[in-house]
């Protein structure tokens, strides 16, 4: 497809493109999830290359991570700029550092005035879950079906989906899972508008069966993004936070992949002032470049003395320039005030296709992230993870690239990086639906 934003000369995989996915399957375990069979090369904004010169316009930010857009050039020239003089000291104070911690508590809610600075999602949960425990004196944590922490141990036994923990033994003691508010497809089989949080009233049913007594805190997303981009009902997490207060637990709230302006607001927890004990930031913070961290009351963070954490990469000063970096883009641009903007608009679309497309089941999301479920039929639900493959291969020919996700695998990813233009969303759009059209 040639014309608009994109240009796709070659059926998908190009020449190229199908030299390196042979090469690549004979060296690398082929592990990964499906995308589509196109090869990287460089992307600017939203605009991606691959190695046969085929234009694609990007609904995955990587996998929600370059939220002020691919490359952006005051990101790139940061990270030159750091690499030139320094790459790593481990935990030696560099200024880069202090500067980047700076940043970050400074766009945080007024009660969590301390960070610690990590390089992946997962050593960040993981990080929660310690401090978790180590400031209660307990071990058991409640976390949620649907939930991905992470890939590494603990992350992945407080997580509720399957296939991060699949064939691999028993996982951490204490890990107490509880319904999510999946209100199209409602584990407790409830109705949204009848239910008043029935899944909220399951935790007590919980607690009384599974624990021993020795409840640290609780973990829980925003949203749900690995399950499918899995939204709660207005109001849910603030009356969970209710209730974890009312049981003097701590609370972790998971923000590695809504933070960084993706939901409309600089953190998700902002939407309904919730004040957590304990944040976890990723993806976004370093918009392409390794980082993460934990953000923490003061008072919760003090447990920890000198060498109770660490990260070999953690805080280096590559990722410390391209933290401050990324915040200062990000407040410069307001691009969390576009991602509400342009989502809008997005979503009101995919609703309109919804209405007129057999497949789409559901869409739901807010600001720039968006889930569209698809099915075989609207009226049974059963999902169509089949039907995700082909629609990423035929939304890539067309110039549109997507991704799948959710329990079932058929959930396509709206993620676009905030700093996506109307032109762009509507062009994107009309790519998509012209995909649809052809299922």
């Amino acid at each position: 497809m040639t014309g608009g934003l994109v240009n796709v000369r070659y059926e998908l995989p190009g020449p190229r493109s199908k030299q390196l996915f042979e090469r690549w399957s004979h060296v690398e375990a082929q592990c990964a999830g499906y995308q589509a069979k196109v090869v990287w090369e460089k992307a600017l904004g939203v605009m991606v290359t691959d190695v046969d010169g085929n234009t694609f316009l990007d609904w995955t930010s990587g996998v929600l991570v370059t939220n002020v857009g691919h490359c952006h050039p005051d990101l790139v020239k940061a990270i030159q700029r750091a690499c030139e003089k320094l790459l790593n000291n481990y935990e030696c104070l560099t200024e880069a550092r202090v500067e980047a911690a700076e940043k970050l508590i400074s766009v945080l809610p007024a009660h969590l005035d301390k960070c610690f600075f990590f390089s992946t999602g997962s050593e960040a949960t993981e990080a929660a879950l310690r401090v978790m425990k180590r400031k209660s004196g307990k071990f058991e944590i409640i976390s949620f079906y649907g939930a991905f922490h992470g890939r590494t141990y603990a992350a992945l036994s407080a997580g509720g989906l399957p296939g991060p923990k699949k064939g691999y033994g028993p996982t951490v003691p204490g890990s107490i899972r509880v319904p999510y508010p999946n209100c199209y497809r409602c584990p407790l089989r409830a109705k949204p508008e009848t239910c008043d949080f029935l899944c909220l009233d399951y935790l007590d049913d919980a607690v009384r069966a599974n624990s021993t007594g020795s409840l640290a805190g609780v973990i829980v997303e925003p949203y749900q993004g690995a399950a499918g981009f899995i939204f709660p009902p207005e109001g849910w997490l603030s009356r969970l936070e209710e209730w974890i207060r009312s049981h003097n637990l701590l609370f972790t709230l998971d923000e590695v992949q809504s933070s960084f302006g993706r939901t409309g607001k600089f953190f998700a927890m902002e939407w309904e002032g919730l004040t957590p004990d304990v944040v976890c930031i990723g993806k976004g913070i370093g918009s392409g470049v390794p980082a993460s961290a934990i953000a923490a009351r003061g008072e919760v963070l003090a447990v920890l003395k000198s060498g109770d954490m660490s990260s070999t990469m953690g805080g280096n000063p590559v990722a410390s320039e391209a933290v401050v970096a990324v915040v200062d883009i990000m407040r410069r641009e307001r691009l969390e005030e576009n991602a509400l903007r342009i989502g809008r608009i997005m979503k009101d679309r995919l609703r309109e296709m919804m209405g007129k497309s057999s497949h789409i089941g559901d869409v739901r999301g807010m600001g720039l992230v968006m889930g569209v479920e698809l099915v075989k039929d609207k009226t049974t639900k059963e999902p169509a993870p089949e039907l995700a493959k082909k629609l990423i291969d035929l939304a890539a020919q067309h110039g549109l690239l997507i991704g799948a996700v959710g329990t079932f695998g058929n959930v396509i990813r709206v993620a676009p990086p905030l700093v996506i233009s109307e032109e762009q969303a509507e062009e994107s759009l009309d790519i998509f639906e012209r995909a649809l059209d052809q299922l």
